[in-house]
């Protein structure tokens, strides 16, 4: 699948701007986590609402914040492909996101999540959307595309490593 023509250098943030407070021991984790989520998710959707056109920008995030109340997105390896199918999405969109600190995401693994593949279909659009999740989770397997999307100096390059993974 010829993921790379999904996503464009718009869509493509190289270092995220979230601020997570510290932990305070009195917070229980599983509450500080849910707030950090909700912090990064508006960032991922302020992302997405860059580049292509969105319903309702609240109901979006709430789309992608009681997505992740069922099950973290927080596949593992530093990467997290939040994603939802929703009335508010027009089309299909995919965003790109990186942090080189990382975020706790409450991943698998529980290691911070470093790369963020931010993606929302219609409803309707079951077919690309599971396509485009299936190739996503077999290309982010390798550590060298990983490692390539770490080091990228430039949105043009990360559409580059896609390619190349492809």
């Amino acid at each position: 699948m010829n993921l790379a023509r999904y996503i464009n250098e718009d869509v493509i943030k190289l270092e995220m701007t979230t601020v997570v407070d510290e932990r305070e021991e009195t917070v229980p984790v599983d509450k500080w986590r849910q707030k950090s989520k909700e912090l990064i998710i508006h960032e991922l959707v302020d992302l997405l609402e860059s580049g292509y056109r969105i319903g309702n920008r609240s109901k979006l995030v709430l789309d992608f914040i009681n997505r992740e109340k069922k099950a973290t997105t927080g596949i593992g390896g530093g990467i997290a492909i939040p994603h939802i199918r929703t009335k508010q999405a027009k089309d299909f969109m995919i965003a790109f996101a990186r942090s080189t600190a990382g975020y706790d995401f409450g991943s698998l693994d529980d290691k911070p999540a470093h790369m963020f593949f931010v993606m929302a279909a219609p409803p309707y659009d079951d077919a690309l959307y599971l396509k485009v999740f299936k190739s996503l989770a077999e290309m982010l397997q390798y550590d060298g595309l990983r490692e390539e999307l770490m080091a990228a100096q430039s949105p043009g390059e990360v559409i580059r490593a896609l390619r190349s993974a492809e």
